[in-house]
């Protein structure tokens, strides 16, 4: 899939390396969508992976007086649990919510869901409505461009191949401003889109004075609905005038049929979507659909990995994949072009996780990278250089099982016994973030796992009585 794989450790480093390769390089931040479409054969193999994920100053939020700074790193849990995102660009924030479960929302980026480019990528939606600007940087030149300038098409966009994208700059919502986020998929959670819809509004005196409404795969790119924004102009948000500029916003739609929703679904379906945001902005709901403690399936304080240099180029012949696995230093000196799921299960000989999907859609390969529960089967393995990972059996042993390992057993939650692994890992995840976990807490945290056997009422039965054990 790669040649070579470069953990940078600087801004510049990155920057050099694409004026060095350009064609041949690539940018890997989380890799949910990358190293799936390198599996499966939709990119040529690539020279050069250069993984930023651990470059601080691209990791980082900042907030300036009227500015909210996104880093190329930053991921969506970051900004789901980020207070700045949730009071000044709350359309950021539910979206970033609705992506994925807790494992991707822990390594998918924002920028990496911007460069992807699809129309139906949830949080590129939000930030046409915030008005967000993109800093795109090469070794010698830079330049901010509006996101709506930024696309030319279907999973195109203006960046060079000597180019990244290095920050999002986002307006923030002033006091007289309402903003809202809604998406329809095909399931509750781990669904693309089949509609996503944002607004933004300026109410002065109980009436709009602009409005901003978004619309996502809907069209080759997200687009404004135009007629229904100058129809709220001057306008109070009644019911009548709701009603209008959702058929207005519907009329806009410029969708496809495909094998997810016809083209005449989606238009209804973003009458349907823009009248409940418009209804949500006028009553004053919007903030109460997103928790006041997400679940992240994060530590606290996790590490982005050992300190010390990161090293050079990785590739096979070259330097070795050095990590630390359930507390034990391990060296690999193959492995090097796969992903840290089949580092773990070939090369450390640790077969408790699952080989499942290899999508990041079933859980099975959960485990603990640098603290935080990640689908193994998405990351590539030099990642875990110089990183700590936890995987099933590094959780107990026979001898010392952990709680939810005890309770799985005396709940019978156990069935097949292939997904376990994983429901494991995110349930003991969970119990470390949140001792005594309500039922919801439970639902989302598990929400990355998949049950073939469909037992999640003895599993969620396991994680409650697991809870008690640890109180």
């Amino acid at each position: 899939m790669w040649q070579e794989y470069v953990n940078a450790e600087s801004t510049e480093q990155v920057l050099s390396l694409l004026a060095d390769k350009k064609d041949e390089a690539r940018i890997i931040a989380g890799g949910t969508d990358l190293v799936v479409e390198l599996e499966a054969g939709m990119h040529r193999p690539v020279g050069t992976l250069i993984d930023i994920s651990r470059v601080e100053d691209l990791c980082q939020i900042a907030v300036d007086e009227d500015l909210i700074r996104l880093g190329a790193g930053v991921t969506h849990n970051q900004c789901l649990a980020d207070p700045h995102i949730r009071e000044f660009a709350l359309p950021l924030a539910l979206a970033s919510w609705e992506v994925g479960a807790p494992q991707i929302r822990n390594t998918g980026t924002v920028v990496g869901n911007l460069v992807t480019a699809s129309p139906a990528n949830d949080t590129i939606v939000p930030l046409y409505a915030l008005n967000a600007r993109l800093v795109i940087r090469s070794l010698e030149n830079e330049r901010t461009v509006a996101i709506k300038d930024f696309y030319t098409g279907v999973r195109s966009h203006i960046l060079q191949p000597d180019e990244m994208v290095t920050e999002v700059l986002i307006p923030k919502m002033t006091p007289d401003q309402s903003g809202v986020f809604l998406k329809l998929g095909l399931r509750k959670v781990q669904a693309i889109s089949l509609v996503t819809m944002a607004a933004v509004l300026t109410q002065v005196k109980g009436q709009v004075s602009h409005a901003r409404i978004t619309l996502g795969a809907v069209a080759p790119t997200i687009i404004h609905a135009e007629g229904a924004e100058g129809y709220l102009t001057g306008k109070k948000l009644s019911e009548e005038h709701i009603l209008a500029a959702a058929q207005l916003a519907g009329e806009a739609a410029r969708p496809i049929d495909d094998i997810r929703g016809s083209a005449v679904y989606r238009e209804e379906i973003s009458r349907v979507l823009v009248k409940r945001g418009l209804e949500q902005i006028a009553s004053g709901e919007i903030q109460h659909r997103l928790p006041g403690n997400p679940v992240l399936l994060v530590e606290e304080k996790s590490p982005n990995g050992k300190s010390g240099s990161l090293g050079g180029h990785l590739a096979p012949g070259g330097e070795p994949i050095i990590t630390h696995i359930n507390g034990v230093e391990h060296t690999f000196k193959a492995g090097h072009h796969k992903t840290l799921l089949h580092l773990i299960r070939d090369h450390a000989g640790l077969i408790g996780s699952k080989v499942g999907c290899e999508e990041g859609e079933c859980g099975a390969c959960t485990v603990f990278l640098d603290g935080k529960a990640v689908m193994s089967c998405l990351v590539p393995a030099p990642r875990a250089h110089q990183a700590e990972v936890i995987t099933i059996e590094g959780l107990g042993d026979e001898t010392h099982l952990h709680p939810v390992q005890e309770t799985f057993i005396d709940e019978g939650a156990v069935q097949c016994g292939y997904c376990t692994p994983g429901f494991i890992m995110s349930a003991a995840k969970l119990l470390e973030e949140v001792p005594q976990p309500s039922h919801s807490q439970i639902q989302t945290a598990i929400s990355g796992n998949l049950c073939r056997c469909t037992g999640y009422y003895k599993i969620v039965r396991a994680i409650e009585e697991a809870s008690k054990k640890r109180r």
